[in-house]
């Protein structure tokens, strides 16, 4: 198929394609067409060509749209950067998805000449570095300079890899997952079905475009037909304000950041929100609670960037009955719970969950860690969960993150649940830390609630009250704020680097 934004081009030309919030700037379908038709064009002058792999290192804005779809028209497969990695971490991503060329913008062009340098070292010449804004270094090509080539809009298979992002890499080096068109259009349509698609849909997004609930919105917006508001950064008062301004009907959140965006809307929310997709971390039960007393329609989700985003959702419906799940596997998904052989576990015991169905990644750019993760029945996810009988999934964990101490297997997750029903505590995470005496001892850290005194000896008497005595932390520390990926996950070696 072609590029989808030019067929909503050739359908609905005068629809609202694109908002930016921080300027209150909108385009129309056919602008934002023909904004992507130069865009193309004059990447096309400076050489990329169908299978290119096109680093895109920029922040959450209009430029970025541009590219990404431009990228698409021309065949160019993109692979979106964090805007706020480190100048090493650039450089190992363009190294790993083996970029030709790599688009910045003023705010990311030192961090991206210096990464690009870097990466091709032992080259005969680095690979082109293009901004979208007006470069301050020589050695960067301003693309509103180049005269634009005649395009011709790249047909791509349905197997063809056309997203490279990277995992978090909460528990280790990041991987490049190859992301085809069928696993990006399936992962469109299945989401629709389990979200609905209101008639003038209009999405705000205010996470990063290199993670998959960031670019998701984007790509299918011309799938959709429906308006995307962009903001840069989240701040949850200009976030609150725009659900209002722009009649926001969904949204995709972390946690932290609903309940930061619930903070700052007093008592109403925008009466257009039909749909908070959450994910990125579990919601807990007094958040979800805060959602019933609101009206919120909060969709708690179980996703990966390997799935190309969900994999489980739960109906607003679901998770005020049944706090901590994530529902039921979306259309055309089979997750399922397996032991450590591979055998299927019945409903209500845990095991890891193994996901397969059209919106999976063939695997990731290294082979060994595609064989090490992917089998005959699907992706082995690493998460540790279960299904009750109703086919209700949740998620307790992941199979790195199990603590073993004395010989005894500790979910970190039940320890987390245990340290949040202080009413003292506002967030908590839990690891593992190396014991000569015990292999391992469990540890905590913490994140008070604003105005607490709250002591490890409270935490401690409060924990030997909810949890075996082999489970309560021995190592308790408080923190402002719990380490955390930019998609909301708990990243677990800054905790232990923070604890130790």
């Amino acid at each position: 198929m072609y590029d989808p934004l030019t067929h909503r081009a050739a359908v609905t030309p005068e629809r609202t394609a694109l908002i930016d919030a921080d300027r209150d700037e909108r385009w129309s379908v056919a602008d934002l067409d023909a904004a992507v038709e130069r865009a193309a064009g004059r990447l096309a002058a400076l050489g990329v060509r169908p299978g290119d792999r096109l680093g895109v290192c920029l922040p959450t804005r209009p430029a970025a749209v541009r590219t990404i779809h431009a990228a698409i028209r021309l065949g160019g497969v993109v692979v979106p950067l964090g805007p706020k990695l480190a100048r090493p971490e650039l450089a190992d991503r363009l190294e790993l998805a083996g970029v030709t060329t790599v688009i910045c913008g003023a705010s990311t062009e030192d961090a991206v000449v210096d990464a690009a340098a870097t990466a091709r070292s032992d080259a005969a010449a680095p690979f082109p570095v293009v901004s979208v804004d007006t470069p301050a270094d020589e050695r960067v090509a301003a693309l509103a300079e180049r005269t634009a080539d005649a395009v011709v809009p790249h047909d791509w298979p349905l197997d063809a890899t056309v997203l490279i992002p990277f995992t978090s890499g909460t528990t280790g080096a990041p991987k490049g997952v190859r992301l085809t068109l069928e696993n990006l259009l399936a992962s469109a349509v299945a989401s629709a079905f389990r979200l609905g698609l209101h008639r003038n849909e209009t999405w705000h997004v205010a996470l990063p475009l290199h993670h998959v609930g960031g670019f998701s919105p984007v790509f299918r917006m011309p799938l959709y037909g429906m308006t995307v508001v962009l903001r840069e950064a989240f701040d949850a008062d200009t976030v609150a304000a725009d659900f209002e301004r722009y009649d926001v009907t969904a949204t995709s959140l972390v946690p932290t950041q609903l309940g930061r965006v619930l903070d700052a809307t007093g008592e109403s929310i925008a009466s257009s929100l039909r749909a908070v997709l959450l994910g990125g971390a579990p919601a807990t039960e007094s958040l979800l609670d805060r959602c019933a007393e609101r009206s919120v329609p909060v969709f708690p989700t179980y996703g990966m960037t390997e799935a190309a985003s969900q994999i489980a959702t739960a109906t607003p419906e679901e998770a005020r009955a049944d706090p901590g799940t994530v529902g039921r596997p979306l259309f055309w998904t089979d997750l399922s719970v397996r032991d450590d052989d591979g055998n299927e576990r019945p409903p209500g015991e845990t095991g890891e969950l193994v996901v397969s169905g059209p919106t999976v990644s063939p695997g990731y750019l290294d082979g060994s860690a595609t064989a090490a993760a992917f089998g005959d029945d699907g992706l082995r996810t690493g998460d540790v969960g279960y299904r009750d009988e109703r086919g209700l999934f949740r998620i307790v964990g992941r199979t790195d993150d199990l603590i073993v101490t004395g010989g005894e297997n500790v979910v970190p997750a039940d320890v987390v649940d245990a340290l949040r029903e202080h009413p003292e505590v506002a967030d908590a995470a839990v690891v593992g830390l190396p014991d000569e005496e015990w292999g391992e001892r469990v540890a905590a850290l913490v994140v008070p609630q604003e105005g607490s005194d709250l002591s490890a000896s409270a935490l401690d008497a409060h924990c030997r009250e909810r949890l075996a005595g082999y489970k309560i932390p021995r190592t308790i520390r408080f923190a402002e704020a719990i380490p955390r990926t930019d998609s909301g996950t708990v990243d677990r070696a800054a905790v232990r680097e923070q604890l130790a």
